[in-house]
Formats: structure tokens, sequence, C-alpha cells
């Protein structure tokens, strides 16, 4: 009985609907209109939040790096004067290196040579945009890059200096398509190097391309790229994620001694945990999400206000035929479900369209921005929740009006 008189309902509901049709479409529209800029802002983030997670993790979430940055100190006057740290010059790099002998970690050196490089193979070349990397046999390990084809560096081609190079992935698309990289030789600067390995695909981060790219042994990089103030990169993987705050200590500890820094002085390098870097970076996505649910907050206040006067109107429109069901024995809460089911197909409707639209938009921005892009499951669970509360306010005060109407009044109002 309750099944029967509940499909009653809704086909009285789409009745209702279909009669006062541009009301409704322009309630919906409304609706829709907040649920989509909840659902789009809220896709975007996701998306962005999804490759700020993939392209950082890669650093590995028990790594930290050693590098210089830059920071302000002040001076007795108040004004404020800007102190560059030195940059982390390679004996340095190498003396971390030594005497850093912390448990359970491995320390890799590096150095970007040049990003500006062209590749050559047989007659044909690259433009000059390749970056080249300096490593040493921990590197690859370290970064969180693994090889698709061939092998990474070993201890014998960074100590023998071998003229051996593993190439991004995008060479198997360009320089090296359609032939099997592996032992093939390619010339940086005069130099001939064979392809020992080929990188897995990272994609690009903001724009860069992580996969055009050539690694190559250290000293190698060195005599080939000779420019004065090459800064270094010291990267430590710790294999036990509960020793990483005492590896990270320790670093520090034995940093400032390489840098013979005295107990009083601040430190002129920096620790960078690839866990923090993440966090901060997916902290400043919070704040586009409060500014998503702010604008759809203040589009479905008005919604809720314009599904709140089409359902007065109905109610105001359709007294006559309250009165004629009440006089037939309708009840009150019968007639107050009838109206309440009416509020909540229209703001379900517009939930949806809104959803629909929303991801659209989301997608379209994502892929536009080279986002990663996942369906928003959150957003759209927020937005069907929203729209229900929409219609759940909104149609309470109409559905307790008609509820409450006199029968006799009813059936007199003209």
């Amino acid at each position: 009985m309750m099944l029967k008189l509940f499909k009653e309902n809704i086909r009285i509901a789409f009745g209702s609907i279909k009669t006062q049709l541009l009301r409704t479409i322009l309630t919906v529209l409304i609706i829709a209109i907040g649920i989509t800029a909840l659902v789009g802002i809220l896709t975007v983030v996701t998306a962005l939040e999804n490759t700020i997670s993939t392209n950082f993790a890669s650093m590995g979430a028990n790594t930290f790096n050693i590098a210089q940055y830059e920071n302000t100190v002040r001076n007795r006057g108040g004004n404020e004067r800007e102190v560059i740290n030195p940059i982390i010059s390679y004996p340095e790099a190498v003396a971390f290196k030594n005497k850093y002998k912390y448990p359970f970690t491995e320390t890799s050196l590096s150095f970007t040579a040049t990003s500006v490089a062209e590749v050559k193979f047989l007659d044909q070349k690259t433009d000059p945009e390749i970056t080249v990397l300096g490593v040493d046999e921990h590197f690859v390990a370290n970064s969180g890059l693994e090889t698709s084809l061939g092998r990474s560096f070993n201890q014998f081609d960074v100590d023998n200096n071998t003229y051996s190079c593993v190439v991004g992935s995008d060479f198997e698309k360009g320089l090296l398509k359609d032939v099997n990289p592996i032992d093939k030789i390619i010339s940086i600067r005069g130099a001939r190097f064979k392809v020992i390995g080929v990188l897995k695909e990272k994609g690009s981060t903001f724009g860069n391309s992580q996969d055009l790219r050539v690694l190559i042994p250290i000293q190698v990089a060195r005599s080939l790229f000779t420019a004065p103030n090459i800064n270094y990169t010291v990267s430590v993987m710790v294999s036990k994620k509960e020793l990483l705050d005492q590896a990270i200590d320790n670093a520090t500890s034995t940093m400032r001694r390489v840098r013979k820094l005295s107990p009083v002085r601040d430190n002129n390098f920096g620790v960078i945990r690839s866990d923090d870097l993440i966090n901060r970076i997916l902290s400043i996505t919070q704040y586009l999400g409060w500014a998503s649910w702010i604008i759809s907050i203040i589009t479905i206040l008005g919604s809720s206000i314009a599904l709140m006067n089409i359902m007065i109107v109905s109610v105001t429109e359709r007294t006559r035929e309250i009165g004629v069901r009440k006089a037939l024995g309708a009840k009150k809460v019968t007639i107050a479900v009838q109206f309440f089911i009416e509020t909540l197909l229209i703001g379900q409707i517009g939930g949806l369209v809104g959803i629909f639209l929303g991801i659209l938009l989301g997608y379209a921005i994502a892929t536009a921005m080279s986002f990663a892009f996942v369906v928003p499951w959150t957003a759209i669970f927020a937005a069907f929740a929203t729209s229900f509360l929409v219609a759940l306010f909104s149609g309470l005060y109409p559905a307790i009006k008609a509820s409450k109407l006199d029968p006799i009044e009813a059936l007199r109002y003209e």
C-alpha cells in the first residue's frame, strides 16, 4: 500500500512539474549552477592533489634532500636584508657522503649539467631542450625512478666513469623510435654514450616534462660540463621510516661539520623532507576547496529561495486540488508528502544536472592544465547531500502549508 501511494505521489509530482515547466527549469538551473561550481572546483582540486601526490611521491616518502635555499634575516636597524646561502659544492657533497654513515640510509649526489642539450643519434638530433643530469649509482632508487628497459647505473659504471647513459621514456617516442634503445650510441657534446636503460614514464610536473632527460655518471658529467658554481643536490633515502627524524638530525649535524659552522650560527643550507614538501603544497589546495564551498553555498542559498518560492506558488495555484483531496479523505501527512516529494524531485534533478556539468567542467580544466583526472567521488557525494538538503529545507514550509489548508476554504478558492 505504501509503495503504491509513493508511486502515485511520484506520478503526481512529475505531472505538476510538467504543468509549470518554465519555472521548474529555471529553478533546476539555479540549483545546477551552485552544484556545478561545487563539483567543478572540487574536481579540479582532486585532480591537482592527485597530480602533486604522484609527481612528488617520486622523491619517496622516506627521502630528504640537502640543498641550497634562501632566507631573510633582520639587521639591528630593523631593515630586512636577503641572505643567499652558499651553493653546495662538489667537495662539500662528497665530504658529506663520506662522513654521513647513519644506519639504513643511502646517499646519492647529483647535479643538473644542462637543460638545453642537443642529443644526436645517427643522422637525427633533438631540439636543444634535453636535460642532462650527472648522477651516481643511488640516484635512480633515491628519486623513486624505475627503468622500463635495461638497467640503471651500478657502482662499476660510476667508479670507472663509463660513457653509459639512462634516457627518459620520451626518447622511445622520438630520437630512438622504432628501434631497441638498449646498446644504441647517442652523442652529447661530441661524446658518445651507450644507452643501458630507459626510465619509466613520469609525465609532466607543471608543464615541465620529466621524460626528456638523460642521466650520465657524475664524473663524466663534470668533465663535459664545466660551468662555474655548479650546485649539487644531496639526496638521502632512509629504508626504515621510523628512523627518518633521527636520520635528518644526524644529517644536519654532519652538514654543519662539513661547513664548519659554529654552534651559535644558523644553518646555511636547507633540509627538505619529501613528505613536508607534499603536505605544504597540498595544504594550499584546501583554500580552493573552501572557495568552492563558499561559492556554492551562496548560489545554493539563492536556489533554496527560488525552490521554496516555486513550491509556495504551486501550493497557492493548487488550493482547490488540495481541497478536493482532503474532502475525499486525504490526510494532512499525505498532502505534505506529495508536495515534499515534488520538492525533492526538483532538487535532485538540479543536483544531477549540476554533477554532470561540474564533472565536465572539472575534466576540461584538468585536461587543459595536464592534471591527472580522477572521478571526484567526494564531490559527487557532497553534491548529492547538498541538493538533498536544499530540497529538504525548501520543501518543508510549502508542504506544511499545503497540509494545513482548510478543506472548505480550499474548495471555495478561485
